[in-house]
Protein backbone atom coordinates (compact mmCIF):
# COMPACT_ATOMS: atom_id res chain seq x y z
CA UNK A 1 0.00 0.00 0.00
CA UNK A 2 1.44 3.11 -1.20
CA UNK A 3 2.67 5.55 1.71
CA UNK A 4 1.22 9.09 1.70
CA UNK A 5 4.53 11.66 2.21
CA UNK A 6 4.65 14.52 4.37
CA UNK A 7 7.29 16.92 3.37
CA UNK A 8 9.38 18.57 5.68
CA UNK A 9 12.54 19.60 3.63
CA UNK A 10 15.17 21.01 5.34
CA UNK A 11 14.00 24.04 4.04
CA UNK A 12 11.16 24.51 6.93
CA UNK A 13 14.09 26.23 9.30
CA UNK A 14 14.05 29.29 6.96
CA UNK A 15 13.10 33.12 6.73
CA UNK A 16 10.43 35.56 6.96
CA UNK A 17 8.16 36.13 3.56
CA UNK A 18 11.64 37.87 0.64
CA UNK A 19 8.04 39.48 -1.31
CA UNK A 20 5.91 41.70 0.55
CA UNK A 21 2.93 40.09 -2.31
CA UNK A 22 3.04 36.71 -0.60
CA UNK A 23 2.73 37.78 3.10
CA UNK A 24 -1.00 38.06 2.99
CA UNK A 25 -2.72 36.64 5.00
CA UNK A 26 -3.23 33.02 3.91
CA UNK A 27 -7.17 32.76 4.91
CA UNK A 28 -7.21 35.61 1.74
CA UNK A 29 -5.70 33.43 -0.46
CA UNK A 30 -7.54 31.09 -3.18
CA UNK A 31 -7.39 27.58 -2.85
CA UNK A 32 -8.21 26.69 -6.29
CA UNK A 33 -6.69 27.46 -9.62
CA UNK A 34 -7.03 26.04 -13.32
CA UNK A 35 -2.70 24.97 -12.26
CA UNK A 36 -1.72 23.55 -8.63
CA UNK A 37 1.90 23.20 -8.98
CA UNK A 38 3.29 21.31 -5.72
CA UNK A 39 7.09 22.43 -4.90
CA UNK A 40 8.22 26.09 -5.27
CA UNK A 41 11.52 24.90 -7.01
CA UNK A 42 12.79 26.69 -10.10
CA UNK A 43 10.85 24.68 -12.30
CA UNK A 44 7.51 25.18 -10.14
CA UNK A 45 7.72 28.79 -10.07
CA UNK A 46 8.95 28.71 -14.08
CA UNK A 47 5.74 26.15 -14.98
CA UNK A 48 3.25 28.83 -12.69
CA UNK A 49 4.60 31.88 -14.56
CA UNK A 50 4.06 30.05 -17.99
CA UNK A 51 0.32 29.32 -17.03
CA UNK A 52 -0.71 32.58 -16.45
CA UNK A 53 1.03 33.69 -19.22
CA UNK A 54 -1.06 31.21 -21.19
CA UNK A 55 -4.35 33.08 -19.78
CA UNK A 56 -4.32 30.11 -17.09
CA UNK A 57 -4.49 30.75 -12.70
CA UNK A 58 -1.80 29.42 -11.07
CA UNK A 59 -1.34 28.32 -7.14
CA UNK A 60 2.20 27.28 -6.24
CA UNK A 61 2.05 25.23 -2.88
CA UNK A 62 5.58 25.20 -1.46
CA UNK A 63 6.55 23.50 1.88
CA UNK A 64 8.78 25.27 3.48
CA UNK A 65 9.41 29.55 3.56
CA UNK A 66 11.73 29.89 -0.44
CA UNK A 67 11.47 29.64 -3.62
CA UNK A 68 13.71 28.60 -6.24
CA UNK A 69 15.35 25.32 -5.23
CA UNK A 70 18.71 24.48 -5.32
CA UNK A 71 19.22 27.53 -8.17
CA UNK A 72 18.38 29.81 -4.88
CA UNK A 73 19.27 27.34 -2.06
CA UNK A 74 23.38 27.65 -2.97
CA UNK A 75 23.75 26.24 -6.47
CA UNK A 76 24.82 29.38 -7.87
CA UNK A 77 27.46 28.23 -10.30
CA UNK A 78 25.40 26.94 -13.06
CA UNK A 79 25.49 23.34 -14.55
CA UNK A 80 25.52 24.03 -18.55
CA UNK A 81 27.70 21.67 -19.86
CA UNK A 82 31.04 21.27 -20.33
CA UNK A 83 31.75 24.15 -22.97
CA UNK A 84 30.33 27.69 -23.46
CA UNK A 85 28.39 26.70 -26.60
CA UNK A 86 26.01 24.73 -24.83
CA UNK A 87 24.37 27.55 -23.33
CA UNK A 88 22.61 28.22 -26.70
CA UNK A 89 19.97 24.70 -25.60
CA UNK A 90 18.55 27.41 -22.66
CA UNK A 91 15.55 28.83 -24.32
CA UNK A 92 12.25 30.41 -23.49
CA UNK A 93 11.14 31.20 -19.51
CA UNK A 94 14.76 29.68 -18.12
CA UNK A 95 16.65 31.71 -20.54
CA UNK A 96 15.18 34.38 -18.88
CA UNK A 97 15.05 33.95 -15.48
CA UNK A 98 19.27 33.48 -16.48
CA UNK A 99 19.00 37.06 -18.62
CA UNK A 100 17.21 38.52 -15.46
CA UNK A 101 19.75 37.86 -13.23
CA UNK A 102 22.44 39.07 -15.68
CA UNK A 103 21.01 41.95 -15.74
CA UNK A 104 20.32 42.76 -12.17
CA UNK A 105 24.36 42.48 -11.86
CA UNK A 106 24.54 45.49 -14.44
CA UNK A 107 24.77 43.30 -17.99
CA UNK A 108 23.26 44.96 -20.87
CA UNK A 109 20.58 43.16 -23.20
CA UNK A 110 22.07 40.42 -25.30
CA UNK A 111 25.31 40.52 -23.51
CA UNK A 112 23.82 38.43 -20.47
CA UNK A 113 25.88 35.23 -21.41
CA UNK A 114 29.15 36.97 -22.50
CA UNK A 115 32.14 35.25 -21.44
CA UNK A 116 33.81 38.02 -18.17
CA UNK A 117 36.60 39.29 -19.11
CA UNK A 118 38.92 39.07 -16.41
CA UNK A 119 41.67 37.15 -16.31
CA UNK A 120 42.36 36.94 -12.97
CA UNK A 121 42.53 33.09 -12.42
CA UNK A 122 40.81 33.31 -8.74
CA UNK A 123 37.78 34.11 -10.50
CA UNK A 124 38.20 31.41 -13.15
CA UNK A 125 35.97 27.93 -12.32
CA UNK A 126 37.04 24.61 -12.73
CA UNK A 127 34.86 23.89 -16.13
CA UNK A 128 34.69 27.30 -17.81
CA UNK A 129 34.87 31.09 -17.14
CA UNK A 130 30.69 32.10 -16.22
CA UNK A 131 29.19 35.62 -16.75
CA UNK A 132 27.51 36.82 -13.91
CA UNK A 133 23.84 35.35 -14.86
CA UNK A 134 25.69 31.74 -14.70
CA UNK A 135 27.41 32.41 -11.38
CA UNK A 136 25.31 34.60 -9.28
CA UNK A 137 24.84 35.32 -5.65
CA UNK A 138 21.83 32.45 -3.51
CA UNK A 139 19.99 35.85 -2.74
CA UNK A 140 20.01 37.21 -6.08
CA UNK A 141 18.29 33.70 -7.59
CA UNK A 142 15.46 34.35 -5.02
CA UNK A 143 14.99 37.75 -5.63
CA UNK A 144 13.97 37.35 -8.92
CA UNK A 145 11.86 34.61 -8.65
CA UNK A 146 9.84 36.31 -6.41
CA UNK A 147 9.61 39.20 -8.36
CA UNK A 148 8.63 36.75 -11.26
CA UNK A 149 6.16 35.22 -9.21
CA UNK A 150 4.55 38.80 -7.99
CA UNK A 151 4.51 40.04 -11.94
CA UNK A 152 2.56 37.23 -12.74
CA UNK A 153 0.26 37.19 -10.03
CA UNK A 154 0.83 33.59 -8.98
CA UNK A 155 -0.34 32.95 -5.67
CA UNK A 156 2.37 31.14 -3.07
CA UNK A 157 1.33 29.19 -0.37
CA UNK A 158 4.08 28.76 2.22
CA UNK A 159 4.23 25.92 4.82
CA UNK A 160 1.76 23.82 2.58
CA UNK A 161 3.31 20.26 2.74
CA UNK A 162 1.29 17.62 1.38
CA UNK A 163 -0.68 15.39 3.78
CA UNK A 164 -3.03 13.60 1.27
CA UNK A 165 -4.43 13.39 -2.56
CA UNK A 166 -7.99 13.22 -3.54
CA UNK A 167 -9.16 11.33 -6.72
CA UNK A 168 -11.71 10.35 -8.89
CA UNK A 169 -10.46 7.18 -11.05
CA UNK A 170 -7.10 8.29 -12.46
CA UNK A 171 -7.91 11.91 -12.35
CA UNK A 172 -6.34 14.33 -8.99
CA UNK A 173 -9.46 16.26 -7.46
CA UNK A 174 -7.71 18.17 -4.50
CA UNK A 175 -4.77 18.10 -2.60
CA UNK A 176 -5.00 18.56 1.10
CA UNK A 177 -1.91 20.33 3.15
CA UNK A 178 -0.54 19.13 6.98
CA UNK A 179 -2.91 21.92 8.06
CA UNK A 180 -6.20 20.74 6.97
CA UNK A 181 -6.43 23.27 3.76
CA UNK A 182 -7.83 21.70 0.11
CA UNK A 183 -6.52 22.90 -2.82
CA UNK A 184 -8.45 22.36 -6.07
CA UNK A 185 -7.11 22.13 -9.53
CA UNK A 186 -7.28 21.10 -13.51
CA UNK A 187 -4.09 19.67 -14.25
CA UNK A 188 -1.33 18.88 -11.13
CA UNK A 189 2.21 19.82 -11.48
CA UNK A 190 4.68 17.29 -9.62
CA UNK A 191 7.45 20.08 -9.13
CA UNK A 192 9.57 18.39 -6.00
CA UNK A 193 13.03 16.62 -6.32
CA UNK A 194 11.13 13.85 -4.30
CA UNK A 195 8.26 13.26 -6.27
CA UNK A 196 6.22 13.62 -3.30
CA UNK A 197 2.56 13.79 -5.19
CA UNK A 198 3.18 11.80 -8.00
CA UNK A 199 3.82 8.69 -5.35
CA UNK A 200 0.40 10.23 -2.92
CA UNK A 201 -1.18 10.23 -6.14
CA UNK A 202 -0.41 6.02 -6.65
CA UNK A 203 2.02 6.75 -9.53
CA UNK A 204 4.42 4.11 -10.57
CA UNK A 205 7.96 5.16 -9.60
CA UNK A 206 11.23 3.33 -8.98
CA UNK A 207 14.14 4.34 -6.44
CA UNK A 208 17.71 3.55 -6.90
CA UNK A 209 19.61 1.95 -9.23
CA UNK A 210 18.26 -0.21 -12.05
CA UNK A 211 19.81 -3.57 -13.29
CA UNK A 212 22.46 -3.11 -16.65
CA UNK A 213 19.72 -5.68 -18.30
CA UNK A 214 16.80 -3.70 -17.64
CA UNK A 215 17.41 -1.04 -20.36
CA UNK A 216 20.54 -2.53 -21.94
CA UNK A 217 22.34 -0.05 -20.46
CA UNK A 218 26.24 0.09 -19.74
CA UNK A 219 26.53 1.95 -16.29
CA UNK A 220 23.88 1.11 -14.30
CA UNK A 221 23.45 -0.88 -10.90
CA UNK A 222 26.26 -1.28 -8.79
CA UNK A 223 29.54 0.23 -10.53
CA UNK A 224 33.29 -1.42 -10.35
CA UNK A 225 35.02 1.35 -8.05
CA UNK A 226 35.83 4.75 -8.97
CA UNK A 227 37.93 5.12 -12.39
CA UNK A 228 39.01 8.97 -12.15
CA UNK A 229 40.47 10.37 -8.82
CA UNK A 230 38.00 13.91 -9.51
CA UNK A 231 34.98 11.31 -9.17
CA UNK A 232 36.01 9.48 -5.86
CA UNK A 233 38.85 7.26 -6.98
CA UNK A 234 42.19 6.84 -4.38
CA UNK A 235 44.98 7.11 -5.81
CA UNK A 236 47.27 6.36 -3.12
CA UNK A 237 46.93 3.11 -0.53
CA UNK A 238 45.41 3.93 2.73
CA UNK A 239 45.03 1.05 5.17
CA UNK A 240 41.06 1.57 6.43
CA UNK A 241 41.12 -0.66 9.36
CA UNK A 242 40.59 0.53 13.03
CA UNK A 243 43.97 -0.76 13.87
CA UNK A 244 46.01 -0.37 11.56
CA UNK A 245 47.11 -3.13 9.41
CA UNK A 246 44.59 -5.53 11.37
CA UNK A 247 42.12 -6.21 9.46
CA UNK A 248 40.08 -8.27 12.12
CA UNK A 249 39.64 -5.14 14.07
CA UNK A 250 37.02 -4.35 11.70
CA UNK A 251 36.83 -1.26 8.78
CA UNK A 252 36.90 2.75 10.16
CA UNK A 253 33.21 3.87 10.82
CA UNK A 254 31.41 6.82 9.69
CA UNK A 255 33.50 7.82 6.04
CA UNK A 256 33.11 3.92 5.79
CA UNK A 257 30.39 1.92 5.43
CA UNK A 258 29.86 -1.84 5.61
CA UNK A 259 29.00 -4.52 3.09
CA UNK A 260 30.64 -6.37 -0.09
CA UNK A 261 31.17 -4.40 -3.30
CA UNK A 262 28.34 -6.88 -5.06
CA UNK A 263 27.57 -7.89 -8.50
CA UNK A 264 28.24 -5.05 -11.15
CA UNK A 265 25.82 -4.02 -13.14
CA UNK A 266 23.15 -5.58 -10.71
CA UNK A 267 20.22 -3.42 -9.31
CA UNK A 268 19.71 -1.93 -5.89
CA UNK A 269 18.10 0.55 -4.33
CA UNK A 270 21.16 3.16 -3.14
CA UNK A 271 20.52 6.83 -4.07
CA UNK A 272 23.78 9.17 -5.04
CA UNK A 273 25.01 11.73 -2.62
CA UNK A 274 23.87 14.56 -1.51
CA UNK A 275 25.33 17.58 -0.11
CA UNK A 276 24.85 20.81 0.16
CA UNK A 277 25.99 23.67 -2.01
CA UNK A 278 27.83 26.14 0.40
CA UNK A 279 27.94 29.67 -0.70
CA UNK A 280 30.95 31.06 1.40
CA UNK A 281 33.54 33.74 0.67
CA UNK A 282 36.90 34.80 1.87
CA UNK A 283 35.98 38.98 2.82
CA UNK A 284 36.13 39.28 6.63
CA UNK A 285 33.30 41.87 6.70
CA UNK A 286 30.78 39.36 5.60
CA UNK A 287 32.21 36.30 6.80
CA UNK A 288 30.68 34.19 9.64
CA UNK A 289 32.54 31.43 11.13
CA UNK A 290 31.75 27.56 10.11
CA UNK A 291 31.21 26.31 14.08
CA UNK A 292 31.97 22.48 14.04
CA UNK A 293 28.83 20.35 14.97
CA UNK A 294 27.92 19.89 18.75
CA UNK A 295 29.12 16.11 18.61
CA UNK A 296 32.27 16.58 16.50
CA UNK A 297 35.06 13.87 16.99
CA UNK A 298 37.90 14.17 14.99
CA UNK A 299 38.13 10.31 15.29
CA UNK A 300 35.17 10.34 12.78
CA UNK A 301 37.74 11.74 10.10
CA UNK A 302 40.65 9.58 10.41
CA UNK A 303 40.35 7.88 6.83
CA UNK A 304 40.63 11.55 5.86
CA UNK A 305 43.61 12.03 8.00
CA UNK A 306 45.15 8.82 6.31
CA UNK A 307 44.60 10.19 2.97
CA UNK A 308 46.40 13.31 3.17
CA UNK A 309 49.18 11.29 4.90
CA UNK A 310 49.35 8.97 2.48
CA UNK A 311 49.43 11.76 -0.44
CA UNK A 312 51.67 13.57 0.95
CA UNK A 313 54.15 10.91 1.44
CA UNK A 314 53.72 10.64 -2.28
CA UNK A 315 55.07 13.93 -2.61
CA UNK A 316 51.52 15.86 -3.48
CA UNK A 317 51.42 19.52 -2.33
CA UNK A 318 48.02 19.59 -1.06
CA UNK A 319 46.02 23.13 -1.36
CA UNK A 320 41.84 23.10 -0.35
CA UNK A 321 40.92 22.27 -4.03
CA UNK A 322 43.25 19.17 -3.33
CA UNK A 323 39.73 18.18 -1.33
CA UNK A 324 36.80 19.79 -3.37
CA UNK A 325 35.79 22.13 -5.94
CA UNK A 326 35.00 25.77 -5.42
CA UNK A 327 33.82 28.26 -8.31
CA UNK A 328 33.67 32.13 -8.45
CA UNK A 329 30.45 34.05 -7.95
CA UNK A 330 29.43 37.59 -7.78
CA UNK A 331 31.02 40.10 -4.70
CA UNK A 332 33.83 37.60 -3.40
CA UNK A 333 31.24 34.12 -2.79
CA UNK A 334 32.17 31.36 -4.23
CA UNK A 335 30.12 27.75 -4.95
CA UNK A 336 31.98 25.05 -2.81
CA UNK A 337 31.10 21.76 -4.48
CA UNK A 338 32.31 17.61 -4.09
CA UNK A 339 35.28 16.58 -5.95
CA UNK A 340 37.87 14.40 -5.23
CA UNK A 341 37.28 10.67 -3.01
CA UNK A 342 37.08 12.58 0.41
CA UNK A 343 35.04 15.67 0.09
CA UNK A 344 31.51 17.68 0.54
CA UNK A 345 29.30 14.71 -0.29
CA UNK A 346 28.23 12.58 2.72
CA UNK A 347 28.44 8.93 0.72
CA UNK A 348 25.74 6.51 1.90
CA UNK A 349 23.76 9.62 4.03
CA UNK A 350 20.82 9.96 1.52
CA UNK A 351 19.96 5.85 0.86
CA UNK A 352 16.51 6.54 3.18
CA UNK A 353 15.83 10.31 2.37
CA UNK A 354 13.19 9.65 -0.50
CA UNK A 355 10.39 7.77 1.01
CA UNK A 356 11.27 8.79 4.90
CA UNK A 357 8.43 10.80 6.23
CA UNK A 358 9.02 14.40 7.60
CA UNK A 359 10.96 14.58 10.79
CA UNK A 360 13.20 11.86 9.87
CA UNK A 361 14.08 13.88 6.57
CA UNK A 362 14.91 16.76 9.21
CA UNK A 363 17.23 14.56 10.65
CA UNK A 364 18.84 13.01 7.57
CA UNK A 365 19.66 16.99 6.72
CA UNK A 366 20.80 17.77 10.06
CA UNK A 367 23.47 14.53 9.54
CA UNK A 368 24.16 15.81 5.98
CA UNK A 369 25.09 19.20 8.05
CA UNK A 370 27.00 18.03 10.50
CA UNK A 371 29.68 16.32 8.74
CA UNK A 372 30.19 19.25 5.92
CA UNK A 373 30.59 21.49 9.11
CA UNK A 374 33.24 18.73 10.51
CA UNK A 375 34.90 18.39 7.38
CA UNK A 376 35.59 21.92 7.45
CA UNK A 377 36.62 21.95 11.03
CA UNK A 378 39.23 19.53 10.44
CA UNK A 379 40.58 20.90 7.60
CA UNK A 380 40.68 24.05 9.57
CA UNK A 381 42.52 23.52 12.53
CA UNK A 382 43.48 19.96 12.89
CA UNK A 383 47.07 19.31 12.99
CA UNK A 384 47.03 16.58 10.61
CA UNK A 385 45.67 19.01 8.14
CA UNK A 386 48.91 20.51 6.47
CA UNK A 387 49.46 24.59 7.36
CA UNK A 388 48.43 25.42 3.65
CA UNK A 389 45.22 23.49 3.94
CA UNK A 390 44.64 24.59 7.30
CA UNK A 391 45.28 28.18 6.27
CA UNK A 392 43.55 28.58 2.96
CA UNK A 393 40.34 26.73 4.33
CA UNK A 394 40.38 29.12 7.30
CA UNK A 395 39.84 32.69 4.96
CA UNK A 396 36.45 30.93 3.84
CA UNK A 397 33.33 31.20 6.03
CA UNK A 398 29.61 31.23 5.62
CA UNK A 399 27.99 34.90 4.06
CA UNK A 400 26.10 37.20 6.76
CA UNK A 401 24.22 38.19 3.82
CA UNK A 402 23.01 34.79 2.41
CA UNK A 403 20.47 32.12 4.12
CA UNK A 404 20.31 34.63 6.57
CA UNK A 405 17.07 33.16 8.52
CA UNK A 406 19.41 30.64 8.77
CA UNK A 407 22.39 31.80 9.84
CA UNK A 408 24.10 31.32 6.55
CA UNK A 409 23.73 27.85 6.30
CA UNK A 410 21.19 26.83 3.04
CA UNK A 411 17.77 26.30 3.53
CA UNK A 412 17.95 23.58 0.78
CA UNK A 413 19.93 20.07 0.84
CA UNK A 414 20.84 19.33 -2.38
CA UNK A 415 18.96 16.16 -3.33
CA UNK A 416 20.23 15.07 -6.49
CA UNK A 417 17.89 11.80 -6.85
CA UNK A 418 15.12 10.47 -4.99
CA UNK A 419 12.02 8.71 -6.58
CA UNK A 420 11.81 8.79 -10.23
CA UNK A 421 8.48 8.06 -12.23
CA UNK A 422 7.94 4.79 -14.58
CA UNK A 423 5.84 6.27 -17.33
CA UNK A 424 4.78 4.21 -20.46
CA UNK A 425 8.53 6.34 -22.02
CA UNK A 426 11.86 6.39 -20.15
CA UNK A 427 14.63 8.02 -21.05
CA UNK A 428 17.83 5.77 -20.98
CA UNK A 429 21.31 6.02 -21.26
CA UNK A 430 20.72 5.33 -24.92
CA UNK A 431 19.38 8.89 -26.05
CA UNK A 432 21.68 10.62 -23.50
CA UNK A 433 24.75 9.40 -25.79
CA UNK A 434 22.84 9.77 -28.74
CA UNK A 435 22.13 6.41 -30.01
CA UNK A 436 18.36 6.68 -30.01
CA UNK A 437 16.71 9.99 -30.19
CA UNK A 438 13.94 10.52 -27.66
CA UNK A 439 10.33 11.39 -29.67
CA UNK A 440 8.43 14.69 -29.07
CA UNK A 441 10.72 16.85 -27.49
CA UNK A 442 9.97 19.58 -25.32
CA UNK A 443 13.76 20.63 -24.15
CA UNK A 444 17.43 19.07 -24.19
CA UNK A 445 19.78 17.89 -21.83
CA UNK A 446 22.89 19.44 -21.92
CA UNK A 447 25.13 17.81 -19.24
CA UNK A 448 27.20 14.99 -18.80
CA UNK A 449 25.61 12.08 -17.31
CA UNK A 450 27.18 12.80 -13.44
CA UNK A 451 26.21 10.07 -11.48
CA UNK A 452 28.02 11.32 -8.01
CA UNK A 453 29.14 8.00 -5.36
CA UNK A 454 26.24 5.78 -3.57
CA UNK A 455 28.74 4.29 -0.94
CA UNK A 456 32.17 4.50 0.33
CA UNK A 457 33.57 0.91 1.34
CA UNK A 458 36.29 -1.43 1.60
CA UNK A 459 37.37 -3.52 -1.24
CA UNK A 460 40.01 -5.65 -1.56
CA UNK A 461 41.75 -4.28 1.61
CA UNK A 462 41.46 -0.67 0.20
CA UNK A 463 38.81 2.17 0.71
CA UNK A 464 36.78 2.87 -2.69
CA UNK A 465 34.02 5.31 -3.63
CA UNK A 466 31.24 3.20 -6.02
CA UNK A 467 28.61 4.71 -8.34
CA UNK A 468 30.26 7.27 -9.71
CA UNK A 469 31.17 5.58 -13.34
CA UNK A 470 29.60 7.84 -16.51
CA UNK A 471 29.79 7.88 -20.08
CA UNK A 472 30.13 11.13 -22.07
CA UNK A 473 27.32 12.95 -23.57
CA UNK A 474 28.57 14.22 -26.61
CA UNK A 475 26.09 17.28 -27.41
CA UNK A 476 22.34 18.06 -26.06
CA UNK A 477 19.96 15.78 -26.23
CA UNK A 478 15.87 15.57 -26.66
CA UNK A 479 13.88 15.12 -23.69
CA UNK A 480 10.43 13.56 -24.73
CA UNK A 481 7.21 14.73 -23.41
CA UNK A 482 6.00 10.96 -22.65
CA UNK A 483 8.71 11.55 -20.07
CA UNK A 484 6.98 13.83 -17.78
CA UNK A 485 3.85 12.01 -18.17
CA UNK A 486 2.92 9.00 -16.12
CA UNK A 487 0.23 5.63 -17.48
CA UNK A 488 -3.45 7.28 -18.51
CA UNK A 489 -4.71 4.70 -16.52
CA UNK A 490 -2.43 5.91 -13.31
CA UNK A 491 -3.00 9.68 -13.71
CA UNK A 492 -4.14 11.37 -16.51
CA UNK A 493 -4.03 14.92 -15.05
CA UNK A 494 -0.26 15.17 -13.10
CA UNK A 495 2.71 16.35 -14.59
CA UNK A 496 6.07 15.66 -13.44
CA UNK A 497 9.30 17.47 -14.03
CA UNK A 498 12.11 16.37 -11.73
CA UNK A 499 10.93 13.32 -10.74
CA UNK A 500 11.22 12.35 -14.49
CA UNK A 501 10.53 8.73 -16.15
CA UNK A 502 14.04 8.25 -16.49
CA UNK A 503 16.41 5.64 -15.71
CA UNK A 504 19.25 6.31 -12.97
CA UNK A 505 21.67 6.96 -15.85
CA UNK A 506 19.71 9.20 -17.89
CA UNK A 507 18.79 11.11 -14.61
CA UNK A 508 22.43 11.41 -13.75
CA UNK A 509 22.30 14.17 -17.04
CA UNK A 510 18.60 15.17 -17.12
CA UNK A 511 18.75 16.67 -13.18
CA UNK A 512 20.20 20.21 -13.80
CA UNK A 513 18.13 23.08 -12.50
CA UNK A 514 17.51 24.72 -15.89
CA UNK A 515 16.44 21.79 -17.53
CA UNK A 516 14.28 21.00 -14.90
CA UNK A 517 13.20 24.63 -15.84
CA UNK A 518 12.63 23.88 -19.44
CA UNK A 519 10.54 20.74 -18.49
CA UNK A 520 8.00 23.22 -16.25
CA UNK A 521 7.49 25.69 -18.90
CA UNK A 522 6.87 22.68 -21.44
CA UNK A 523 4.60 20.98 -18.64
CA UNK A 524 3.09 24.28 -18.37
CA UNK A 525 2.27 24.44 -21.53
CA UNK A 526 1.19 21.09 -21.78
CA UNK A 527 -1.08 22.12 -18.82
CA UNK A 528 -2.93 24.95 -20.79
CA UNK A 529 -3.46 23.13 -23.73
CA UNK A 530 -4.99 19.98 -21.78
CA UNK A 531 -7.68 22.51 -20.31
CA UNK A 532 -8.22 24.41 -23.48
CA UNK A 533 -9.42 21.07 -25.39
CA UNK A 534 -10.49 19.37 -22.01
CA UNK A 535 -8.13 16.05 -22.69
CA UNK A 536 -5.67 14.17 -20.48
CA UNK A 537 -2.12 15.26 -19.97
CA UNK A 538 -1.43 12.34 -22.69
CA UNK A 539 -3.21 13.15 -25.41
CA UNK A 540 -2.40 16.86 -25.94
CA UNK A 541 -1.64 16.98 -30.00
CA UNK A 542 2.39 17.20 -29.67
CA UNK A 543 1.99 19.10 -32.90
CA UNK A 544 0.25 21.80 -31.16
CA UNK A 545 2.72 21.46 -27.83
CA UNK A 546 5.56 22.18 -30.40
CA UNK A 547 4.15 25.11 -32.02
CA UNK A 548 3.72 26.76 -28.89
CA UNK A 549 7.10 25.88 -27.38
CA UNK A 550 8.49 27.30 -30.26
CA UNK A 551 6.92 30.82 -30.20
CA UNK A 552 7.79 30.73 -26.49
CA UNK A 553 11.20 30.32 -27.44
CA UNK A 554 11.91 27.14 -26.12
CA UNK A 555 14.87 25.24 -28.04
CA UNK A 556 13.84 21.80 -29.15
CA UNK A 557 16.66 20.46 -30.52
Amino acid sequence: MLRLLIIAACSLLSAPFANRAMAADRSELPLSADVIIYGGTSGGVVAAVQATRLGKTAIILEPGKHLGGMTAGGLSWTDVGNAPDRIKAIGGLTREVYQRIGAAYGMKPGTEFDPPKSHDITRTGVDFAKPPSLSFEPKMAERIFNELVAEAGVTVHFNSALAAVGKSGPRIVSLTTTDGRQFRGRIFIDATYEGDLLAAAGVSSTLGREANSQYGETVNGIQSPARKPAAGKFEVPIDPFRIAGNSASGSLSYLLQRGELGQIGAADRRIQSYNYRLCLTDRPDNRLPIEPPANYDAADYELLARWIAAREKAGERLTLRSFLKYDPLQNGKYDFNNRWPISTDFLGGADDYPEADASERVEIARRHENYLRGFFHFLATDKRSPPRVREETSRFGLCRDEFVDNAGWPHQLYVREARRMVGDFVMTEHHCTGQEVAPDSIGLGTYGIDMHGARRIVHDGQPVNEGSNSVSVPQPYPIAYRAIVPKQRECDNLLATFALSASHVAFGSIRMEPVFMTLSQSAATAASLAIDADRAVQDVAYPQLRERLLADGQVLE
